[in-house]
């Protein structure tokens, strides 16, 4: 409890972009033109008059989404050093880390991730590392034993020389120590040999597993990924509860069986909240991804600053640091490092009632998690309850009250598949079910409950990660996250019952439909797109001819030129700058009008969403990818790839249509395809370059044949059917 006489742990300034405010309302007046100009062009009215009319009216409405999330954005300080007199002392915190899927997320990057987390400067009799694998892999154990013996060298080490980067792998990125202090470089060859014996202990061939499994590994004998009881064992234990000691270590895996619905992160998450209520019961409760490592030991801190003072501790429920990555292609050719996004964006968030939750590198309120009072829970077990009923109320385990091994037991029971049945779990309680984007869901149930949250961004940044790199890869996470906004928003948890029924701000209700706009806005992108092509091959028009040709010039200008300023500014390149832009139509229109179908299958009954797990590469060693080859595109037989390779061959094919003259006779001049239509289709191709250049590429740099093919087949049935309205 903090005390309520103490300075402020933590303060929020809101600042003004004076420029970018009048550049946002002059493209907001600019698109309200057109939409006036569309309506009172009586004569032009036709189908794709109106179908343009109908895209540029939810064009308008996202505008309206994205000024309004990032019209106040606040900067967020806090002040650690003033936190132990505030507080008579720290609270504890448990930590959780998440993996699925050993091939998918290589066990060295999780353990990587692991260790810096044991590794923070934080009292460690007050921390608690659970390992969540979701995978029930011995390997992943293996790795969690090996670097727990590790730890009790690489934890000193990092503490006593004031390590700020506590992740061995990006720590150990140059091969020489070039310090003068001959102690610590003889110290720091020895923890870089330990290291390398840790990676080549981890990177065992998967085959030779089975040989593994003795003594404590025989719980994994006669496990699959999908059936397999719980298995809980303590890795470590600070039994001694030694301040400057390693933190308590313990590996989970949640019991799984065959049919029966394991809900995915948002399950694991939940068997987690159990598990550590049983043991350690923290106040507070990081979770972060397990390429997640943290990049300021002090980042516990900074965040207990937000949580603990005396206003935030009435009205903050989380404190959420943003992604920021390492081992960055130049030049972001994937366009998915959200570096401008970050700046602008999630600065404007934190100007409302919250920064969204966003699934890793948060500090949870465990009383928030908990929702609802015990009372409110049925058929739940008595020990549940107990430390259910001691979070609402405050009341924190004291070390001596903490037995790691002891409580084992009673967690096995909380972490079976069955448990939930019958309680609020996932629905009240918890991390919220319903939608493969949990970590929004939940967000927006705690903020509907009128909570606030924070953005942490302290200096240096809290934590680094590894953007997706590849084709593929990229777009399985960007369709996951446009399949999981639809799913809220076509459920009860819709923002709009949020702020009818709920306490969610009308500006806060605007910025999550700027995020439930992911799945939508691809298919207004993808009906805009189709009409260039349609216009061309029936020789008519849905760009002004007239003097209204000068809004979408203007409109399209001021857009460029505001978003290059927007890159300059922030010290990116214009070829960073470009490589957005294109990236802006190919990702939604491809891997977001891809979740936008399989939602649709979803709400017909056809089909149910899937998990995508987001592969892991190994990262790199240096802060920026050098390799030329890393940056190009790759593309497999994904039906992801489909819609991007369509609409590029139908700009081809209308463009060859309009040079070589096949083009019918238009009713009259002021009616026929112009220079406008061809321009933009000249661009877009531009944009798809990547996809262009696949078409005559082999491997994984080309686009497979059977995705050309089924493309093909659609522009035929696209050219059949422009034709058929010239004919009727």
């Amino acid at each position: 409890m903090a005390n309520p006489n103490s300075l402020p742990l933590y303060e929020k300034y809101w600042y003004k972009h004076n420029y970018k405010r009048v550049l946002d309302s002059f493209i907001l007046i600019l698109l309200l033109l057109l939409l006036g100009y569309r309506i009172i062009s009586i004569n032009n009215y036709s189908f794709h008059w109106f179908v343009a009319l109908i895209c540029e009216l939810w064009f308008t409405l996202s505008w309206v989404f994205t000024i309004s999330t990032q019209w106040n954005p606040a900067l967020i300080k806090t002040y650690p050093h003033l936190l132990l007199q505030s507080v008579q002392e720290l609270p504890p915190v448990d930590l959780f880390v998440t993996t699925a899927d050993d091939e998918l997320e290589p066990p060295i990057i999780t353990m990587n991730t692991v260790l810096s987390l044991l590794a923070l400067d934080y009292p460690s009799h007050k921390l608690a590392c659970y390992v969540s694998d979701d995978g029930c892999s011995p390997l992943i154990f293996y790795a969690l034993q090996e670097s727990s013996k590790f730890a009790k060298h690489w934890v000193p080490f990092c503490k006593k020389y004031k390590i700020q980067v506590r992740a061995p792998f990006r720590y150990f990125c140059d091969d020489e120590c070039t310090t003068n202090n001959e102690e610590f470089n003889h110290e720091w060859l020895r923890m870089k040999r330990m290291y390398e014996n840790l990676s080549h202990k981890i990177e065992v061939d998967p085959k030779s597993i089975p040989s593994l499994l003795e003594g404590e590994f025989d719980v994994f004998s006669n496990t699959q990924r999908t059936n397999h009881p719980t298995i809980i064992k303590v890795i470590w234990e600070n039994k001694e509860m030694v301040e400057d000691g390693l933190p308590h270590l313990i590996y989970i895996s949640r019991e799984k069986r065959p049919k029966q619905p394991h809900h995915f992160k948002a399950g694991a998450m939940n068997v987690l909240t159990r598990v550590s209520g049983l043991i350690t019961n923290a106040p507070f409760m990081l979770n972060v991804d397990c390429d997640m490592f943290v990049n300021n030991p002090n980042i516990v801190q900074h965040a207990m600053c937000i949580l603990l003072d005396s206003k935030g501790e009435k009205e903050v429920a989380f404190a959420q640091c943003p992604q920021q990555f390492y081992a960055t292609l130049k030049d972001d050719p994937f366009g998915n490092q959200m570096t401008i996004l970050l700046k602008y964006l999630g600065a404007g968030l934190a100007g409302l009632q919250g920064i969204f939750y966003g699934g890793t590198n948060c500090f949870h309120r465990r009383k928030v998690i908990y929702g609802l009072s015990p009372d409110d829970v049925e058929n739940v077990s008595k020990e549940v309850v107990k430390s259910v009923v001691d979070a609402l109320e405050g009341r924190i385990y004291s070390p001596n009250d903490i037995n790691v091994t002891k409580a084992v037991e009673e967690a096995t029971q909380v972490a079976c598949y069955g448990y939930e049945y019958g309680t609020g779990w996932g629905k009240q309680v918890g991390w919220i079910y319903g939608s493969i984007t949990e970590d929004v869901l939940t967000g927006l149930t705690i903020h509907k409950k009128g909570w606030r949250s924070e953005l942490c961004t302290p200096d240096p940044v809290a934590f680094r990660g590894c953007a997706p790199i590849g084709g593929p890869t990229s777009m399985a996470q960007h369709k996951r996250w446009a399949t999981g906004m639809l799913e809220i928003f076509f459920s009860k948890h819709c923002p709009i019952f949020g702020t009818i029924f709920g306490k969610l701000s009308f500006r806060q209700f605007l910025a999550y439909m700027w995020i439930m706009n992911w799945g939508f806005n691809p298919v207004a992108l993808v009906c805009y797109s189709c009409l260039l092509p349609y216009c061309i091959i029936t020789n008519s028009n849905f760009l002004p001819k007239d003097w209204g040709i000068c809004i979408p010039i203007a409109l399209i200008v001021t857009y460029m030129v505001y978003t290059l300023v927007e890159y300059l500014i922030s010290g990116m390149t214009i070829r960073a700058w470009w490589n957005n832009q294109r990236m802006s139509l190919i990702t939604p229109m491809n891997a977001g009008f891809c979740g936008f179908i399989t939602i649709l299958l979803k709400l017909l009954g056809i089909s149910n969403t899937i998990f995508d797990i987001t592969k892991k590469d190994i990262p790199s060693s240096s802060d920026e990818v050098q390799d030329k080859d890393a940056s190009r595109h790759t593309f497999d037989k994904s039906l992801v790839f489909l819609p991007g390779t369509t609409i590029l061959l139908l700009q081809l094919t209308s463009i060859f249509i309009k040079l070589f003259g096949f083009q019918p006779q238009g009713l009259s001049e002021n009616y026929e395809c112009g220079v406008a239509e061809m321009l933009c289709s000249v661009y877009w191709i531009m944009s798809y370059w990547p996809f262009l250049r696949g078409l005559f590429e082999r491997g994984k740099y080309g686009i497979p044949f059977s995705t050309i093919r089924k493309g093909a087949a659609m522009t035929c049935l696209f050219v059949f059917l422009c034709r058929s309205t010239i004919s009727s």
